[in-house]
């Protein structure tokens, strides 16, 4: 088996999942803002060593996803790179290398993810200083006409160039195409979209000779929209997502880690338990990032004498899920 195969199976592996710890800096400062604790090089590293230490994180973790400040700190007591780290704790270090968003044809609504510019020399460093995937997130948004299908198609030229230039680094590519959920919309237009932009995904990464064996999806349950009136159950969120996963993903994908998007954190895990529920192709898992560190964060609120309380919680959330990516819960 290649590198890549075994890597992206390790990264899906039954019971364990991916902490997404890769907020951009502004907005870790959001987060931190909401507990009043300042946002410092050295408050951002306490925090995600709190995160990267927690005891017996390895059995519930598979893999943690890093935003490039956090990809050259520290563990504070090892004086370790995060990286060598991590694999020293058997997790798997991976790296969030997208530019971020910008307009696209000057809608207003409308974003295209950037950041292709150089990424081949990137990952081909992030891979020697240890980064074993990476991570790329397109955002579709839905509203009045949008999103139209050249936006769609963008992104998801972008999703399979980005995963091309990974594989060729030896770096499993996250493809993560996030169909976003705010607004009034009811869960079949949640569906229709997700069904639209995960075949033009799928058809791009195919055109570009993508190795499908080797990717991990990072896809949006398909879920009624935030504001809808009328809330689909859990049961029918699972059903609704899994027929629109087996009819756009190839049996090839080792697996599928869920984004929470802005789910509750029991939401998000009991939807991931109930998908679970059913035999699929793939193993499915969750690659949260505020669905796992939502409950610690506000614990911890930046004073060092709660670390312990925030990891316990932390603990608590990912074993939560390790158990629903089972449907043990």
């Amino acid at each position: 088996m290649s590198e890549l195969h075994s890597v992206a199976e390790r990264m899906v592996a039954k019971g364990k999942g991916i902490l997404a710890a890769d907020e951009s800096t502004p907005t870790c400062s959001k987060r931190f803002e909401s507990i009043n604790t300042e946002s410092t090089t050295e408050s951002r590293n306490f925090y995600r060593n709190m995160l990267f230490t927690c005891d017996n994180i390895a059995e519930y973790i598979s893999g943690i996803i890093l935003f490039d400040e956090t990809f050259h700190q520290k563990e504070l007591k090892t004086d370790t790179l995060f990286p060598q780290y991590l694999e020293s704790q058997y997790i798997l270090p991976g790296i969030k290398v997208d530019s971020g968003l910008q307009s696209f044809n000057n809608h207003p609504k409308e974003k295209v993810t950037v950041g292709l510019d150089g990424l081949d020399e990137r990952l081909s460093r992030y891979y020697s200083l240890g980064a074993r995937f990476a991570k790329w997130r397109a955002v579709i948004t839905l509203g009045d006409g949008i999103p139209s299908d050249d936006c769609i198609l963008a992104n998801a030229e972008g999703l399979a160039k980005y995963a091309l230039l990974c594989q060729q680094a030896n770096l499993v590519p996250i493809v993560e195409p996030e169909v976003l959920m705010d607004g009034i919309h009811t869960i079949d237009t949640s569906f229709d979209v997700t069904d639209r932009t995960l075949r033009t995904v799928f058809d791009q990464l195919e055109k570009h000779n993508v190795d499908l064996e080797g990717i991990v999806l990072k896809p949006n349950m398909v879920l009624s929209g935030y504001n809808c009136e009328n809330q689909a159950s859990v049961e029918e969120v699972a059903q609704k997502t899994l027929e629109c996963l087996t009819k756009n993903v190839p049996s090839k994908v080792p697996g599928i880690a869920f984004l929470s998007g802005g789910q509750s954190d029991e939401l998000a895990t009991l939807h991931l338990n109930e998908i679970n529920k059913h035999d699929t192709n793939w193993n499915v898992t969750f690659s949260y990032g505020r669905a796992l560190q939502q409950s610690a964060l506000k614990i911890w609120a930046g004073k060092s004498e709660n670390a312990r309380a925030a990891q316990e919680t932390l603990l608590s959330r990912a074993k939560s899920n390790s158990l629903a990516s089972t449907a043990s819960l």
